[in-house]
């Protein structure tokens, strides 16, 4: 049994940290922003909550984290607060959230100074699989850290991979984000085609989907995206960052996305109508809307 922080209780963080708890039997102390989160997090898995990252991380074996951006992850790791001050030599601390690969060498580099472990291991499958334990980990960092934390990240992964050094785990999340936009972005171009030139849109999937045209996005979202649902998933503002984030990468490596580069502007589009916190297959909005 290991002693296990947790920092970041969204959406992903809330059950993955869940998992930890019921799953592995481990001895996991959770942090949040919002009290009242963790508070509710002790109260359904039991375990215990802490009133700074330092605090949480103080005598763990593995730090996780599980936020919003590259700012928060340094907020929750720096400082006289941060979870590096409070964890002993010898930790790991994995961070989940999906960030630049810039920080994560970064990060990498000021864990080894303190004599900590450091994997950037951003994951792919969204709410549903936080909760059902069906994530894809794509991670970065030295293989002898990577088999330390791995028993404990297959507690809710369905696949997870050292991909290579640090910052690895970051930019195969981008090759992710990359390829589902451009799925998402067909896929609601073909409906909203089909169902402009009056065909029986049930009954067309019921055939492609058993084709070369299949995918995870069509056979989960286009039905809702069809009936105009956006209420779950992935939000368009957390996609419009990471495509962010690909986009930055792609200036310093010199590949070419201008299918991102033109996707992006479809989310801002949604942003301004008020749907960052639709799903990201809230893109066929844009088309039904004309």
């Amino acid at each position: 049994m290991a002693r296990i922080a947790f920092i970041g209780l969204g959406v992903m963080g809330y059950p993955m940290a869940g998992h930890l708890k019921r799953s592995g039997d481990h001895d996991v102390t959770v942090y949040n922003r919002t009290a009242a989160k963790a508070a509710a997090w002790v109260k359904e898995y039991g375990g215990g909550s802490a009133p700074t990252p330092r605090e949480a991380a103080r005598d763990a074996d593995l730090v996780f984290s599980c936020v919003g951006n590259d700012e928060d992850v340094r907020s929750i790791a720096y400082g006289e607060s941060g979870a590096f001050t409070g964890m002993k030599q010898g930790a790991i601390f994995v961070d989940h959230t999906t960030a630049s690969a810039l920080l994560a060498r970064e990060l990498d580099a000021n864990a080894r100074a303190l004599g900590l472990g450091f994997l950037d291991a951003p994951v792919s499958g969204g709410q549903a699989g936080a909760q059902n334990g069906q994530l894809g980990i794509m991670v970065g960092g030295d293989p002898a850290v990577f088999e330390r934390a791995r028993p404990v990240l297959e507690l809710y992964a369905r696949s997870c991979a050292l991909i290579g050094p640090a910052g690895s785990g970051q930019l195969a999340k981008m090759v992710n984000q990359i390829c589902v936009v451009g799925v998402i972005q067909g896929l609601a171009e073909g409906l909203n085609f089909g169902r402009r030139a009056g065909l029986d849109m049930e009954n067309v999937l019921s055939v492609i989907t058993q084709g070369a045209a299949t995918s995870w996005q069509m056979e989960n979202r286009s039905g809702t995206m069809l009936e105009g649902k956006f209420d779950f998933g992935f939000a368009v503002d957390w996609m419009r960052k990471d495509l962010g984030i690909c986009l930055q990468e792609a200036k310093k490596n010199g590949a070419r996305l201008p299918v991102i580069t033109l996707v992006e502007q479809f989310y801002a589009q949604l942003q301004s109508r008020g749907g960052g916190r639709w799903d990201s297959s809230s893109l066929i909005h844009l088309l039904a809307k004309n």
